[in-house]
């Protein structure tokens, strides 16, 4: 026989194997063999007499047994009763009671014996007993009176079942009577009170006994207790009431759980604590219940005999009582006996031992019959617990009893001796494939029997050697263990099983699998509640497994909520709440192997509110808070906000009072007389701010003086002659109690009086009348209330009312600095003559006329207002060439005083705006026409034109500049011997003496042939004469250099619009190659809407929208079908509104049509004045056009670089009406300004600082327009508008 190793291998293995081992002594099935009981009902076996009574008794054997019973030790033949059966082919026996049998009558003992002709096996001793539940048996029950503090036993004694049933105490509502240190169910079912309290006082203190056998609950009558109170209550040292005495003893079988009880009386509550006498505590098998008054130690043994003591103990004593353990034992198998299989002639034994407290007796049978009167065997020997055979014969076959039995109970083995000759004969399948995980025991089975027992040899492979060495395990069950297989461990192995009458082999396969992996465990998360929170578990696996990934929160499966979403690599969830916090763990399963990792949410919220506020140590300025935190929702309290509630003044509002850290849960608090407090509490974490607490009880504090007096207390006169003194009043809160008034003392400064006073209830302001203008006074308000003054008050200084100035400033001087700004002076005025407070200086000026066009204009003053005693001022944004008037006044807090006399200052020169328009038309093959308007604002003398030029070719690149200077009195130009087919960038500016100012572009083409190209779009010329003349020839480069510039063509420009009630007239310019289909778009302004889109027949410029809806704003653009993105810049206008259906159409009536024409005439004689106007220099509306290629040279200056406005005259000033056509002349126009200085802020008056830098605004506002310029020197910054001092 091989040698056996030693065995290392994982728990499950070992429970593995040692099945194995069992089943290697089992007999097969086809061979002779005695009875084996395989199933038998419980030794103590309870049965609900309802049902009919099942006694199992199942067994195998060869031949098949017969089955016989005894009860209470005599034969019980079956046959004679009809209401008990056997099953067939069974022994188990079944007992009808439900067809009216009595479960009482077949109360006994049973056994069970299974023959056959090798022997014959007996079952344990069962004892039938039906279940009992029997009623309470009525009894008068007495209230119970008991004075507080007494302690009390309410007695259940329910009635005596089997089994005993489970006793609980529950009221009327049948609710759980609440348990606690001081009141408690004992062992016994009865309720013990350490001591009453007058809440124990009821009526309905109810016993219940439920018995799970039956699934009855039997109720006792209810018992009243009624505790009555005695001033003072006596407190009591502890008392024990269960166990009584100081000692008693306890026996415990060894197995079971040893419950020890300690119950005891006294006020305070005792407190219950348990040691054992000369030793610890069983560690791991010791528990508390009841509130520590029950010791619960689970499987005890011999060891745990000994002493026990419980103290009770509270601050006025102790009581103790000891309990002397035993712990006796059933009996319990130390060897139990084993089928025994041996061939003809060979020796072999039988052991049983046992062992118990007391030591158990041994007894043997054979085949059920004591061997002391079974047939005599002589290859068999009784030596105490062990039998002894030798050369053992067929004959010799049987089956054994073993018996060990104490005064707790017995044991009962049966065990066979089966003789027999056979070959061996491998069990396990041929071939079978086993699969395991690398770094993991293989256990490769060769279940066999043979008779005598064959010897087992293992080969790796079909011709390989015999397997020797530590690398494996041989067990005696023939299975074949590697501790640690190796992928080279795979492969085919061979089990050969042989004795002395053959020999036989089988072969197994192994798979060594890579095992599985978590490469990308779950990680420990912290979320918010309400937030998303996602788990990975990304896994590595031999391919040839097929894993399933579970995932488990708590060791439980996920919550049913479709909140929690299981990916293929992940679990997510959403919307977390608090219940999600907890351990999820991922869990990978194969065929082979299980692998997890476990990752802890942590949901986080705002903490719960505080709750239990209680108010002690109440005094008369301060009160003690404390309350219970509340559940911190994962994440610490780091302060706790305390708020008050004054019930009497403001109900309903609640202040800020104090904070403390979050480990303080009290606070000694200040307090104001008179006020009914109520305080809650809200804690804060990181997370947030719980929600307030309930408010603690009401405090209403006494009344007292006032502790303060008004605050921001002032005296300004309204009137000359008067004193307005005002307060801010105290809140109710501050009253600090009933009947709160002020005292207003007053008496004038500097001058020996004294003070005069009037007390005053319900107001916060005081008029004194009387009062000489403007003089000092000391003003104080002190509060009183039904109790008293407030402290002395503080004196604070005011003045009477003001009057105007009497005088203005003298010696007003101007130095005008440059073209646009200029700085006036002037000497104070005496303070004495203000007559207030003196604000400061207010600067008048005004444009008087403009010195190049000698025409007057509507004059607009502007103001400038200097902070405090100032004496000079710098005047922005003048007009260059202008005449200006100013004059100076001084303001106090009454207004301002009369005015300087006017004085006149004028403006130097300086660089003109641009051009009003250009305009380039007569296009020939070598000629262009070029006619210009002068410069809005010349801002001096014109002295000349400057004209620049240069060519683009087909790829926009710039040719050489050519430059000309043109007399200022001129106001066209014909370029001649240009290139034909050209296209050609042109700028142009005006010049004075000062220099020049910003230029105007455009661009225009030289023609081919009359239809070679699309002639550019002109205008009729509309308001001034076309004078033109030729100019020396302008000579071109032959071949000049370029520079890329963005392509102009084809463009859409000039978008005007013409709207009705319900539709409305789209026109526009184009630019660009023919044969262009046009499209409009349009929606309503400000909407989000999409563009709708109507097409335009043909190529023609206009289009008329229909359908529109009156008095709604409308957005519109043009665009060119085919090329991509292009099209015009919105147009916005609004349809007009609509008209009522019954009015008269007014354009039907005679005397309207007749003032029409009239109008129509007076419009054209204007419009003939206009021109004549015009045409002797008068100025056009320009709008500057946005060029695509830009000056090489000469950068116009930007809005945003420091460019400044120009101002005309207003009568010039004619911006387009709404809805009117834009010049389709090619012309560029910008819209005149006017004279406001608003173009440097936003508002209307101006200030200057210390320096006299500009801080202010200007009077007349009017609308902001682009500024123009290019000389620093007259550049002032522009600045925000003020209109009240700074």
């Amino acid at each position: 026989m091989m040698k056996k190793k030693i065995m290392s291998a994982s728990k499950a293995s070992l429970v593995l194997l040692l099945c194995q081992m069992v089943s290697a002594l089992d007999v097969p099935l086809d061979l002779s063999q005695p009875p084996t009981i395989t199933q038998q009902s419980p030794k103590d076996y309870i049965v609900d007499p309802r049902e009919n009574i099942v006694i199992q008794c199942e067994a195998k054997g060869k031949p098949p047994p017969s089955f016989s019973w005894t009860r209470n030790g005599t034969h019980f033949d079956i046959d004679k009763d009809a209401q008990v059966t056997m099953k067939p082919n069974s022994g188990t026996l079944v007992i009808n009671i439900m067809n009216g049998g009595k479960a009482e009558a077949y109360e006994g003992v049973y056994q069970c014996t299974a023959r056959n002709e090798r022997g014959a096996a007996i079952s344990n001793n069962i004892v039938i007993r039906p279940s009992r539940s029997p009623l309470w048996t009525k009894e008068k029950l007495e209230p119970n009176q008991v004075r507080e503090g007494d302690s009390l036993v309410l007695h259940c004694r329910p009635p005596v079942g089997l089994p005993p049933p489970i006793i609980f105490w529950m009221d009327n509502a049948f609710q759980r009577l609440p348990q606690s240190e001081r009141v408690s169910q004992g062992l016994n079912g009865d309720l013990y009170f350490s001591n009453v309290q007058p809440e124990d006082t009821r009526e309905d203190y109810i016993c219940y006994a439920r018995f799970n056998h039956t699934q009855t609950i039997q109720q006792k009558q209810p018992i009243s207790v009624k505790v009555f109170s005695t001033k003072p209550v006596t407190e009591r040292q502890p008392v024990l009431l269960t166990p009584t005495g100081s000692t008693s003893t306890k026996v415990e079988l060894r197995g079971n759980v040893l419950l020890l009880e300690c119950i005891a009386a006294g006020l305070p509550t005792p407190v219950i604590r348990w040691i054992k006498e000369g030793g610890e505590l069983p560690a791991n098998r010791t528990f508390f219940e009841n509130f520590k008054k029950t010791l619960k130690i689970v499987d005890v043994s011999e060891a745990d005999s000994g002493n026990y003591k419980c103290i009770a103990r509270n601050t006025l004593g102790s009581a103790h009582h000891v309990i002397s353990v035993t712990v006796k034992a059933a009996p319990y198998w130390i060897t139990a006996p084993r089928n025994l299989v041996l061939s003809p002639g060979e020796d072999g034994t039988l052991i049983c031992r046992a062992n118990g407290n007391p030591k158990p007796d041994i007894s043997w049978l054979a085949n059920g019959v004591p061997i002391a009167i079974a047939p005599e065997d002589p290859s068999r020997k009784v030596d105490g617990d062990t039998i002894i055979f030798s050369q053992v014969q067929e004959r010799s076959s049987a089956v054994y009893q073993c018996n060990a039995s104490n005064e707790y109970g017995y044991l009962l083995a049966n065990a066979f001796v089966n003789v027999l000759a056979e070959p061996p004969r491998i069990l396990t399948a041929a071939n079978k494939l086993y699969q395991v995980i690398a770094d993991s025991p293989a256990l490769l089975d060769c279940a066999y029997f043979g008779s005598p027992k064959p010897e087992i040899e293992w080969f790796k492979g079909v011709k390989g050697s015999i397997l020797r060495g530590n690398e494996y395990v041989f067990h005696d069950n023939g299975t074949l263990e590697i501790p640690v297989a190796q992928k080279d461990s795979s492969g085919t192995y061979t089990c050969v099983a042989r004795n002395e009458l053959g020999k036989i082999q089988n072969e197994v396969q192994l798979e060594v699998k890579d095992p599985t992996m978590i490469i990308k465990q779950p990680e420990y998360k912290v979320i918010q509640r309400y937030g998303q929170v996602s788990f990975e578990c990304i896994i590595k696996h031999d391919s040839t497994l097929l894993p399933t990934v579970i995932w488990l929160k708590d060791n439980g499966e996920l919550p049913g909520d479709e909140r929690f979403l299981v990916g293929k690599d992940n679990l997510t969830i959403m919307n977390v709440t608090d219940k999600d916090d907890g351990t999820y763990t991922c869990i990978v399963n194969t065929t082979l192997d299980s692998v997890s990792a476990s990752a802890v949410l942590t949901v986080v919220a705002r903490p719960n509110p505080p709750f239990d506020l209680e108010l002690t140590g109440q005094l008369e300025r301060s009160v003690e808070l404390s309350w219970v935190p509340g559940d911190e929702n994962n994440s610490p309290i780091t302060n706790f906000v305390i708020e008050y509630e004054d019930g009497l003044h403001e109900p309903g509002v609640w202040h800020h009072q104090t904070e403390v850290p979050g480990t303080q849960t009290t606070v000694q608090l200040k307090l104001s007389p008179y006020v009914n407090y109520s305080f809650r509490v809200i804690a804060v974490n990181e997370i947030g701010r719980s929600q307030p607490s309930e408010p603690s009880e009401q405090y209403l504090t006494k009344s007292a003086n006032p502790d303060e007096n008004p605050s921001n207390v002032q005296g300004i006169g309204s009137e000359p002659d008067n004193l307005v003194i005002t307060w801010e009043s105290l809140t109710g809160f501050q009253s600090n109690g009933p009947g709160l008034q002020y005292k207003v003392s007053w008496r004038q400064k500097d001058v020996d009086d004294e003070w005069t006073s009037v007390i005053v209830a319900n107001v916060s302001k005081y008029i004194v009348s009387g009062t000489p203008t403007f003089v000092p006074y000391e003003i104080k308000v002190q509060a009183l209330n039904d109790l008293g003054y407030a402290p002395e008050p503080s004196e604070v200084i005011g003045h009477s009312g003001e009057d105007l100035p009497m005088v203005a400033p003298g010696n007003v001087q101007v130095h005008v600095i440059n073209s646009t700004l200029a700085k006036v002076h002037w000497d104070t005025v005496p303070l004495k003559t203000v007559r207030g407070h003196l604000q400061g200086y207010k600067v008048y000026y005004w444009k008087v006329q403009s010195l190049s066009r000698r025409s007057k204009r509507h004059v607009e003053k502007k103001i400038l207002t200097f902070r405090g005693n100032k004496t000079f001022g710098m005047l922005p944004g003048l007009e260059p060439y202008s005449s200006y008037k100013l004059n100076v006044r001084v303001v106090n807090g009454k207004g301002e005083g009369p005015a300087s006399p006017d004085k006149v200052f004028k403006t130097p020169e300086g660089v003109p705006s641009s051009p009003s328009f250009l305009k380039i038309t007569n296009p020939t093959l070598d000629s262009l026409t070029l006619e210009w308007g002068s410069p809005t604002h010349p801002n001096g003398v014109l002295t000349s034109y400057i004209l620049k030029f240069q060519p683009i070719n087909n790829t926009h690149e710039l040719g050489p500049l050519v430059e000309i200077r043109i007399p200022a009195n001129e106001s066209s130009l014909i370029l001649k011997n240009l290139n034909y087919s050209t296209r050609y960038k042109f700028y142009f500016n005006a010049q004075t003496s000062v220099g020049s100012g910003s230029q105007i572009t455009e661009e225009a083409v030289t023609i081919m042939d009359e239809a070679g190209f699309l002639r550019p779009a002109v205008g009729a010329g509309k308001g001034y004469s076309e004078i033109l003349f030729a100019t020396s020839p302008v000579m071109h480069t032959v071949r000049p250099t370029f520079y890329k510039v963005q392509p102009l063509y084809p463009r859409i420009r000039n978008v005007t619009t013409a709207a009705a009630e319900t539709y409305a007239n789209i026109s526009w310019e184009y630019e660009g190659p023919d044969h262009v289909n046009f499209y409009v778009e349009y929606g309503v302004a400000g909407s989000k809407e999409d563009w709708k889109k109507e097409i335009v027949n043909g190529s023609r410029s206009f289009f008329v929208l229909k359908g529109l809806t009156p008095g709604t704003a409308y957005k519109v653009r043009v665009g060119a079908e085919g090329l991509s993105g292009f099209r015009s810049s919105e147009d916005v206008f609004e349809t007009g509104p609509a008209m009522a259906s019954r009015q008269v159409d007014i354009a039907t009536q005679g005397w309207f049509i007749g003032l029409m024409c009239a109008v129509a005439l007076l419009i054209l004689i204007l419009l003939i004045v206009c021109f004549i106007r015009r045409n002797k220099g008068g100025k056009y509306p320009v709008k500057e056009k946005e060029d695509a290629h830009a000056d090489p040279e000469i950068q116009p200056m930007k809005e945003d670089d420091g460019t400044f406005g120009e101002y005309s005259d207003a009568e010039d000033h004619k911006p387009l009406k709404k809805g009117s056509r834009t010049p389709s002349d090619r012309t560029v126009k910008k819209e005149d300004s006017d004279d406001s200085l608003v173009d440097y802020g936003e508002g209307v008056n101006g200030q200057f600082n210390e320096d006299g830098s500009f801080i202010g605004q200007y009077s007349g506002k009017k609308e902001k327009e682009p500024a123009e310029g290019n000389e620093s020197s007259e550049a002032p910054s522009p600045v925000n508008a003020m209109n009240s001092f700074v």
